[in-house]
This record gives C-alpha cells, sequence and structure tokens, in this order.
C-alpha cells in the first residue's frame, strides 16, 4: 500500500461527517472534490443582495487587514467512489464508517477491496480485513496501484504517521511472488517482513520458496532477507544462505552469473560461464563470461544482444579459448588458440519497404567446435563448413532496377579452405517487353521480353593459416560480368510451343596471366599483368514443348490413371570465342616437343608396363608438335574463361507425372474423388553436340520422385548413365556400351515420419502436418536443436514454455511419440577401378512423451557398410513446473559426454540451479 490511502481516509472522513445525509443500502457513490473558490459561471444579478446607499456610508470602514495566513492546499484531487454489498454504516457516535461485503474504494489509480473496511477517524486509522462462510475466510483485502498488487489477511493503516500492520501479506513483484506472516510498513518506499516466504511458482500452493525469519523490502526495487534456506513441497533442504539480495525490477538489471563447475580428464577440473551481465538500456545489453582450468586453460565470451520494434533486430557472439592439452614437457604437450564469430541480424519489413539489410555469421578456427572444451551443442562436431552471408536488398521504385550487396563466406573444417566474397554486387533488371503496346503482348515481338543483370566480385580463395594476411589480398581475384538475354514464344502446329532465346555475356578483368617455361627451374611460371581486360560471348537457341496426356479408365474403386508427358526438344549454338584470345608458350627445353620419361614406367595400379608397343608409344609421344602450348590468359578469372569450339548441340528432355483417381469409402458421400500422385516426376535428359568430332553423346541424366504412406514416405532416386566404354587406363573412348548404357552413378534416399497420431482416427485433418513437408528433402536427423543446459531460462529453447500449460495426467496406454527414418545409399562406377556401394547408412531420430511434462528424445544412425552407430545422442527433459530439468547424453564415441542441469525457469532466479557437465575428450587427430 502507499502513502495515498491517507487521501482516501480524510475524504470518507470530510465527505461522511459534514453532509450528514444517510446513504441507501448498496448504492454507490461518487464524490467530487471540494472547492473552496466559487465558480462566476454559478454567481447571478438576483443572487447579489440590494444595499442601500445609505448604510454603506454610515459603515464603519474596517482597519483589520487581510488575513495573512495562507489557505490549506486541498487533500482530495480527485474523484473518489465507494461502494458495498451489503451496507455502509455511518456512526457518528465513534467516528467510524464501516462498508461490508465487496466493499470497494477507488481513488485515482488506487484500487482497494476488501470483504470489510473500516475507517476509524478518532483514531487516524483504516482497517481492512476479508470475512468468514461456510467456504472460509474469503474477500481478503486486495490493494493495487498501477501495476503492482498485494494482496493480505488484514492490513491496519495510520494515515497520519503512514504507517501499516499488514497481516498474511501476498505481493507480486513481476516474476517474483513474496508471503509474509507479518508486515510493518515504515513509509512509501521501505517494508519490513517477518516469517517471509518468496518464490516464482504460480501455483495456490507453491511447489518451492525460499524461507527466511526476517527481510527487508523495497517496492518495484530490491529485497534484502537474512539467513534464508530452500524448501521444497514444504519440505527444507539443507541449502542455507546467510543473506540474499534479489532485485525487484520490471526492467532488465545487471548482476553476476554464478559459473558451472565439473572435471575432465586432461584439462583437470574446471569453472565455467561465469561473469557478469551488464543491462546497458532497453535495446541493448552485453553479457561477458569465461571459463577457467585448473591445467591453465581460459577462454572468453562476448554475447549481446539488440532489439529495436518495428526496425531490427540481432545479436553478437564472440568466442575465444586458449587451451592447453597435456603438461609441458611432456611428448604430447600442446596450445592452440580458436575463436568463433556469430553474428545475426534482421530487419523489420515495416521499418523500410524498400531496402533490407540481413545477416547470418558464423566464422572463425576450422577446429574450433571439434577442439571446444564448453561447447553446448555437441551436434555442432559434425558441421564441416562454416557458411556466413551479409546482404542488402535495394528496390529503386520506379525503375525495373533492383540491388543487392552480398558478403559471403564459405569455411571447410576439414581441408581448412576458406572461400569469401568481399563483397559481391548484382544489379538486376526485371524483365521488360520493349515491343508491347502498353501492356498488350499478342503476337510474337510484342512477347519479346529483355533481361539485363550485373554481377561484380571480389573473391579470395585462402587458408585457415592464411586467414586475413598479406598474401589473401595479394591473391584475390576481381570480375565484372554483364548478362542480357532475350526471349518470346510461338503457338506452333495448335499444340507446339516455340521458344526462341538469344544470350550474350560480357566479362570484364582488372588482370591477365603470361605463361612462360623457366629453364633454370624447369618449370612453368604465371606472370600476373595488371590491366583492363575483357571477352565476350553469345548463343542462340529455340526450344520446342508440348503435353500429352493419356487417361486410363478402370472399373471398380480406382476409377483412372492419367499419365502427362512433357516432351522438349532444343537447339543452341556458340561460336568458337577462346581462338581469338588463346595464346601460347614453349612447355619445356625441347623444341621438338618430346619429353624423357623414366625406364621403370609403370601403369595406374603400380605395376611395370612391359608392353613394347605401349612402351614406345608413350616415349614418342609429344606433348605438341611445336613444342608449344596454348592456354588462355583468363584462366583462374572469377566468370570462366571464353568457350572453347563450336558448339551445335540438341538438347532432349522427358518429364513424366503419373497421378490417379480414387473413389472415396462411402459411395453415397458427395465428396469429389480423391487425386493421387504415382510419381512426382520421372525425368530423363540429354544433349549431343552436331560439332564435335567424337563423343558427341552426353550422359543420360536420370531422376525420379514419389511418396507414398499418404505422403508420409518420401523416394528419391537419381543417376547418371554414361553412354560410352571406358579403358582399363580409365579412357573414354568413342565406343558405345555393349549393354547400353553404364550406370556411372546413382543414389536413393527414403524418409519416413509416422507418430502416434497417425493412428487415431480423430487426428486426420494432422496428416498433413505428421508427414515430411510438401518437397521430397529428408529431414536433418543429426543437427536438432537441444536445449542448452547452462542457458538463461528466459531465453528462447532454453526452457519448455510451451508445457506449462500442460496437466500432469497419466496417459495410461496412450503415449504420444514421433519417430523419423532417413535411408541413403550412392553406388559408383567409373568403368574400371572403383565399382560398388560407396555408402549405405541408415539414420533414425524421434522422441517418446511419456507425461505431458516428461520427455525422452534420441538421434543416431547406423552405417550398413562398415557395420557401425554413428553419432549417437540422447536428450531427458523434464518439466517441473516451477523448474525445468535437462540431461543430455552422449553413450559412446570420441564425443562421450554428458549435460545436467536442473533450476528455476524464472530468470529472476536463473542462479538457482544445479549443473553437471562432463565434456568430451580433447580430438586432436
Amino acid at each position: 500500500m502507499k502513502a495515498n490511502l491517507s487521501y482516501i481516509v480524510l475524504f470518507i472522513y470530510l465527505f461522511c461527517f459534514q453532509t450528514g445525509i444517510p446513504q441507501e443500502l448498496g448504492k454507490k457513490t461518487t464524490v467530487k472534490a471540494l472547492n473552496t473558490k466559487p465558480n462566476k459561471s454559478e454567481l447571478s444579478l438576483d443572487s447579489i443582495p440590494t444595499i442601500k446607499k445609505d448604510s454603506l456610508l454610515n459603515k464603519k470602514i474596517d482597519t483589520v487587514q487581510n488575513d495573512s495566513i495562507k489557505k490549506p492546499k486541498e487533500a482530495i484531487e480527485g474523484i473518489i467512489t465507494h461502494d458495498a454489498e451489503d451496507y455502509t454504516i455511518q456512526n457518528a457516535k465513534n467516528k467510524t464508517l464501516t462498508l461490508y461485503n465487496n466493499a470497494h474504494v477507488t481513488y485515482q489509480d488506487i484500487d482497494l477491496k476488501a470483504g470489510k473496511i473500516i475507517v476509524d477517524y478518532k483514531n487516524s486509522t483504516v482497517y481492512a480485513t476479508g470475512i468468514k462462510d461456510s467456504t472460509g475466510y474469503i474477500q481478503r483485502p486486495v490493494f493495487k496501484q498501477g501495476n503492482q498488487e498485494s494482496e493480505q489477511d488484514s492490513i491496519l493503516f495510520n494515515y497520519k504517521t503512514e504507517k501499516a500492520l499488514v497481516y498474511g501479506v501476498k505481493t507480486v513483484q513481476g516474476e517474483m511472488i513474496t508471503y509474509g506472516e507479518k508486515t510493518k510498513r515504515v513509509n512509501d518506499s521501505t517494508i519490513y517482513m517477518r516469517k517471509l516466504r518468496f518464490t516464482t511458482s504460480q501455483k495456490k500452493i507453491p511447489d518451492y520458496y525460499i524461507a527466511t525469519s526476517k527481510a527487508k523490502l523495497v517496492p518495484g526495487k530490491k529485497i534484502i532477507v537474512g539467513g534464508s534456506n530452500l524448501v521444497l513441497a514444504d519440505v527444507p533442504t539443507p541449502v542455507y544462505l546467510p543473506f540474499a539480495y534479489f532485485p525487484l525490477s520490471d526492467k532488465r538489471t545487471s548482476g553476476f552469473i554464478i559459473p558451472s563447475w565439473g572435471e575432465n580428464n586432461q584439462q583437470g577440473f574446471f569453472l565455467q560461464n561465469g561473469g557478469y551481465y551488464f543491462a546497458i538500456n532497453d535495446y541493448f545489453d552485453l553479457e561477458v563470461t569465461g571459463d577457467a582450468y585448473s591445467n591453465g586453460s581460459w577462454g572468453l565470451n562476448f554475447d549481446t544482444n539488440y532489439y529495436v520494434r518495428y526496425k531490427y533486430s540481432g545479436g553478437l557472439s564472440f568466442r575465444y579459448q586458449n587451451l592447453i592439452n597435456s603438461i609441458r614437457g611432456f611428448s604430447d604437450y600442446s596450445k592452440t588458440s580458436n575463436y568463433n564469430i556469430r553474428w545475426s541480424h534482421s530487419q523489420d519489413s515495416k521499418s523500410s519497404p524498400n531496402s533490407r539489410l540481413s545477416a547470418s555469421v558464423n566464422l572463425g578456427s576450422s577446429r574450433f567446435y571439434r577442439e571446444s572444451f564448453n561447447e553446448i551443442d555437441q551436434s555442432q562436431f559434425l558441421t564441416n563448413t562454416f557458411n556466413s552471408s551479409i546482404s542488402y536488398y535495394r528496390k529503386f521504385v520506379g525503375t525495373p532496377f533492383n540491388m543487392n550487396v552480398t558478403m559471403t563466406h564459405s569455411q571447410n573444417s576439414n581441408t581448412e579452405a576458406i572461400n569469401m566474397t568481399l563483397p559481391s554486387l548484382q544489379v538486376n533488371m526485371d524483365r521488360i517487353y520493349p515491343f508491347a503496346n502498353k501492356g498488350v503482348k499478342k503476337n510474337a515481338l510484342q512477347k519479346i521480353g529483355v533481361n539485363y543483370s550485373l554481377r561484380g566480385e571480389y573473391r579470395v580463395n585462402t587458408t585457415d593459416e592464411e586467414f586475413f594476411t598479406e598474401k589473401m589480398f595479394r591473391e584475390a581475384k576481381t570480375g565484372i560480368q554483364h548478362n542480357i538475354s532475350a526471349n518470346t514464344n510461338i503457338k506452333a502446329l495448335k499444340y507446339f510451343t516455340l521458344s526462341p532465346n538469344l544470350n550474350y555475356k560480357d566479362v570484364w578483368y582488372f588482370s591477365k596471366i603470361n605463361k612462360r617455361y623457366d629453364a633454370e627451374e624447369a618449370s612453368v611460371v604465371n606472370d600476373t599483368i595488371n590491366g583492363f581486360t575483357r571477352f565476350n560471348e553469345y548463343n542462340v537457341g529455340v526450344s520446342m514443348s508440348t503435353n500429352i496426356y493419356g487417361n486410363f479408365r478402370f472399373k471398380g474403386k480406382l476409377k483412372a490413371i492419367r499419365h502427362t508427358i512433357r516432351p522438349s526438344i532444343s537447339w543452341s549454338y556458340r561460336p568458337d570465342f577462346a581462338a581469338k584470345h588463346n595464346q601460347t608458350y614453349v612447355n619445356n627445353a625441347n623444341p621438338g616437343g618430346f619429353t624423357t620419361y623414366s625406364p621403370d614406367l609403370v601403369d595406374e595400379n603400380g605395376q611395370p608396363i612391359t608392353d613394347p608397343n605401349l612402351i614406345t608409344t608413350i616415349l614418342n609421344t609429344p606433348t605438341n608438335a611445336s613444342g608449344l602450348t596454348t592456354y588462355s590468359p583468363f584462366e583462374g578469372g572469377i566468370y570462366g574463361t571464353p568457350g572453347s569450339g563450336l558448339s551445335n548441340a540438341i538438347g532432349i528432355s522427358v518429364n513424366n507425372v503419373l497421378e490417379a483417381k480414387v473413389a472415396n469409402n462411402d459411395p453415397d458421400s458427395d465428396e469429389e474423388d480423391k487425386k493421387i500422385t504415382l510419381l512426382n516426376n520421372l525425368n530423363f535428359s540429354t544433349s549431343y553436340n552436331i560439332a564435335a568430332d567424337s563423343l558427341r553423346w552426353s550422359n543420360v541424366s536420370v531422376s525420379a520422385g514419389t511418396r507414398l504412406f499418404k505422403d508420409k514416405m518420401a523416394v528419391n532416386l537419381s543417376a547418371s548413365l554414361d553412354p560410352y566404354q571406358v579403358t582399363n587406363e580409365g579412357v573414354t573412348i568413342d565406343k558405345f556400351n555393349p549393354h547400353l548404357f553404364r550406370i556411372e552413378q546413382a543414389s536413393l534416399t527414403a524418409n519416413y515420419s509416422f507418430s502416434s497420431r497417425d493412428f487415431k482416427k480423430d487426428d486426420k485433418k494432422d496428416d498433413k502436418q505428421s508427414g515430411n513437408g510438401a518437397q521430397n528433402n529428408p529431414p536433418d536427423v543429426y543437427n536438432r536443436e537441444i536445449n542448452p543446459t547452462n542457458g538463461f531460462p528466459n531465453q528462447p529453447g532454453s526452457g519448455n514454455d510451451d508445457d506449462k500449460d500442460k496437466v500432469a495426467k497419466l496417459y495410461n496406454a496412450d503415449i504420444p511419440w514421433n519417430i523419423s527414418f532417413v535411408y541413403s545409399a550412392n553406388y559408383s562406377n567409373n568403368g574400371y577401378n572403383n565399382v560398388g556401394i560407396q555408402s549405405h547408412t541408415l539414420g533414425f531420430t524421434g522422441d517418446v512423451e511419456l507425461t505431458p511434462k516428461w520427455k525422452v528424445g534420441f538421434a543416431s544412425g547406423y552405417d550398413i557398410l562398415d557395420g557401425a552407430f554413428s553419432y549417437t545422442r540422447l536428450n531427458f527433459s523434464r518439466d517441473l513446473d516451477s523448474w525445468r530439468f535437462n540431461f543430455n547424453w552422449i553413450p559412446f564415441g570420441t564425443r562421450t559426454s554428458y549435460n545436467f542441469f536442473i533450476g528455476v525457469k524464472s530468470s529472476m532466479l536463473s542462479d538457482l540451479k544445479w549443473e553437471k557437465n562432463k565434456p568430451p575428450d580433447r580430438v586432436l587427430f
């Protein structure tokens, strides 16, 4: 309660005993504040009494000056209402006012409700209490002011001294709920409590609380308590604190972060994720934490989040680790430094509809996730590539142009290769129809559409060791590419669509290479010549396509099958643009072009070559009859080199779709027949190069996909068929295979998901949700997010917020579960030494919800080819209402580890937790 209650009491006294008018039972009364000055609009001439002139002259003038004492300030500054359901009693003798049953008093932003309110103006007190009936003690006093609320058994307030005694108080300060047996209010900002309990549990009977004998409360700011201990389900625990400080604020506040502890086989004892949280302002925060290990290793982490409503939001994380393995002087001693930077940024579309800035950055040391001692999400261990992208998009209103500036980063943790574009500029022009008359497109000329795009890049290819060194920038490559395309379509022979097209490309480089043979080094040297250079090329083509439908009707439940064939044939022509740019150099010191070989010749299997004819062929084969080698000065350019050789090709492709129409189970139903897709696609494509002197046919590409079991199982097949034979040396010759095609590469993937909902008749509407989505892509079963055990409970994904409204009842035999399988097989046949299945795996993931608040999850796989289990993770989680429990376990493998966590969900008591980590042993090779 606030001292403003004294105003309420004072007003009730002035109103009730000045008027002396009894009130009707149950009638609500509204009172206005008194005004000592008359309103001029209320005065009239008739109300002014007539005074005789003589009397005014005979009247002596009063020599007493006006009273210099100022009038007191009005105590009542607003409208006050009071009400009671049963009666309102005014006792003039005892000078009391009693409101009974649902007594209610309001003043400005103050709201007081109670079963009974007694105002004693003689002793300057207000007493509010509940009432008793057959159900017990009800209508406890509830006091509200603004967004603060307190509930108590009874309250006695002295509006002169502004002190109060409260019994059985319950206050809500943000997420914190406090219960006090006896409370003494000294003034507006200080409250002392006896036998206090405070908790974040929303239950009527808290499942836990912290009990203390005395405390000091400053509303909206803090609670300072003496000796206290944790009580679970009304059972005291040995967890005891001699004193404690709890901030109370509806805003973020700075504070210490308690670290977690544990032990590792190689690094010894450790403290992790301890530090300080800085609540800088409402839009920006900073969390600084560190790790310390007894063997000398340490880590430092910086995490920040920012958010501006209707504009943008994001987060930045930087992690640095100085890792020491073994003991100095031992043979296995090593010391490394790793770092990782992650940044995410998103812009609200409402802030700027025509421009957008977004970022997703993940870069750092290639072995960061493999060597880190403090990695919560162990699935990152399986990540072989780090990808980053920062992009800015802008649409130029009123024009067909838009611009996209992007910086990208791709890093392979196995090879430690890094590829970046710093930046890439893309300018696109929307398709325009220059020959259309006010947007009307009727004939082929008017349907001609023109597109233009410009792309410029500054590309860097480097390694982890040379990252951000002088060499990285010296070897960077730049270029600009212009593309212009035009196409139209024409109806031919009624059923065919003819689509001519023209494409033009112009490439600009700012350096080129000059090759020469260095006799001293006995090698070819590339000299880089800086300066503007360019090349261009074009190609023309035409394609013709149509749709062929075949309908097959049946009797019975299967009514019809429709086969849709979409054949397409195309022709493209591109001249030889490389000839006019190509240059030559002397390839060695032998002007005849013959190369001397060692007499110990071996084949591809390392076996000596004994065939004299083959040896003679090898020793007498010139590299070039004139001793010269032809090369393109644009080699290594980011947009390639000019097209070499004449291309005059015909392309052929066929796409097939197979659908069925099935009648409903109920013949009297008004619903339409169901349409089922039997074959999503069955595609064949190849090409024939007329200008080639040999090997004119390209490989035949085959792809097929379908969905089975109510779209719950997706099956995809792809293959590449080579029509030509391959020699034992791996050389493709211009001779067809005796069996028509050789399967050069093939892959089969299938994924299937189902759950307990699939076996319920009432959940048919959820069939689509329990499937694998609209695409024939297998789900990711290895990189599923697992809630971090040492994250902040108020962060997304760190708690079980979605389950807080669930009721913990027994499922009996009806236990929700779901499971997903992913099957993958790859076959390869290069025709001479590598034939067979290259990979053969089965992955599975799922979870079982034992109760509405108990969940067990798993993710694993089995390598059928090698006969071993792959990376396996188990997760156990329990929603404990006010608490949460997580246990993540990797039972076997090189990453054997576990994370155990139990703690309070609320951010105000997030340090009330127990955490135990067993990090995986460090893997160096």
